[in-house]
């Protein structure tokens, strides 16, 4: 897949052997992309988490993992996990390693993981974000079809249903108002690391 800057990424399904893999990601985040992913300073991701993120069932967890066509690297990923109350319905989120962010590889990994998404019948994405967040609370404000659809212990859940085809411009905003630091998109049941 070529990237907007002519960069070329080759992206597919994570399995479980890509510890390594999104370990050395990890390495690659700041201090301060960490912080945005998990909300918590992480120096490192122990083995709980790392079996989280790339043991997956690529039908209700579903990882897609971007490797650097020409050294092989990863770069990003993206992930849905379906809500097993709203089978139609699951939580999204995308990391890109630190120099590769403003190269359209997050907006190319959410549009590859809304294409899984159809295929495993998930017609909607959902977020959480922090609720103290101004920034975020304006921009809900500008998004149009996106809707509120939980408030608690200072989160707010946000959902937008996908198009037919490719995605919603209001995941696009999402993807970058997280990208800038406007928004904290968090995972409910996401195992976080244990700071050290």
């Amino acid at each position: 897949m070529m990237l907007r800057d002519g960069s070329q990424v080759d992206v597919r399904p994570i399995s479980a052997t890509d510890r390594d893999l999104i370990r050395q990601g990890f390495e690659r985040l700041s201090p301060e992309s960490r912080y945005r992913r998990f909300l918590s300073p992480v120096p490192e991701l122990d083995n709980r988490t790392l079996s989280y993120l790339t043991d997956v069932d690529h039908h209700d967890h579903e990882a897609l993992v971007a490797l650097d066509s020409a050294t092989g690297d990863g770069v990003g990923v993206a992930r849905f996990v379906r809500d097993p109350t709203e089978p139609r319905s699951a939580e999204v989120a995308v990391t890109v390693v630190d120099d590769w962010q403003g190269r359209g590889l997050g907006t190319a990994l959410l549009d590859a993981l809304a294409d899984r998404a159809r295929e495993e019948d998930v017609r909607r994405f959902t977020a959480l974000v922090l609720a103290d967040n101004r920034n975020m609370l304006g921009m809900l404000g500008e998004i149009g079809s996106a809707r509120v659809v939980d408030r608690e212990q200072g989160t707010v859940a946000l959902a937008v249903d996908l198009p037919a085809e490719g995605v919603a411009p209001e995941l696009v905003d999402w993807l970058r108002a997280a990208a800038r630091g406007l928004v904290e998109l968090i995972r409910r049941d996401e195992p976080r690391p244990a700071p050290r």
